[in-house]
C-alpha cells in the first residue's frame, strides 16, 4: 500500500463556464473525489468506516489555483497523507492537467468523530498503528 494514490476525474460540460473553465467550486469537489477513492485503496473506504461507528469530517480545507482545468480534460489528482494524529487526518492534494500544467493544489483537515455520540474521538487503530502504510508519513 502507499501514502498517497492518484485518482483521474474529468471535468464534465456543467462543471464549466461558458469559457469551458471548470468554475473554482469544483476542485473542493474533485479532492472529496479523490480522497474517497484514496481511502478505498488504502483499504479503508468510507462506508466501512462508518459501519465501524467512525466519520471523518472536513474541518478545514485550502486551495490554491495554478492554471485553468478545461472541458474534457482527464486530470490527475495526487492524494498524499500529510499527518496522521489523535482525531486529526491531514491530507495534500496536487491536481495536474494532461499538459502537464499544475492546476491547483490543496489541503484537507479532517476531524474523526464518533458517529453516535457526535463527538471527536481518536482515529481508528488502522490510521496509527506501526504496521499501517499512513503511520510513516505522519511528522507529528
Amino acid at each position: 500500500m502507499s501514502r498517497s494514490g492518484v485518482t483521474t476525474i474529468r471535468v464534465r460540460y456543467e462543471e464549466t463556464d461558458q469559457g469551458g473553465i471548470a468554475h473554482h467550486s469544483r476542485h473542493v469537489v474533485w479532492f472529496e473525489t479523490a480522497r474517497t477513492e484514496w481511502l478505498r485503496e488504502m483499504g479503508k473506504p468510507y462506508l466501512e468506516l462508518e459501519q465501524q461507528g467512525v466519520r471523518l469530517l472536513v474541518s478545514e480545507v485550502s486551495v490554491k489555483y495554478h492554471f485553468p482545468a478545461f472541458y474534457d480534460d482527464l486530470l490527475a489528482i495526487e492524494t498524499r497523507l500529510l499527518s496522521a494524529r489523535g482525531a486529526r487526518l491531514q491530507l495534500g492534494y496536487t491536481v495536474t492537467s494532461p499538459r502537464g500544467e499544475l492546476v491547483c493544489t490543496g489541503n484537507t483537515t479532517l476531524a474523526c468523530i464518533d458517529k453516535e455520540r457526535g463527538r471527536a474521538r481518536r482515529l481508528p487503530d488502522f490510521f496509527l498503528e506501526g504496521d499501517s502504510p499512513l503511520v510513516k508519513s505522519s511528522p507529528e
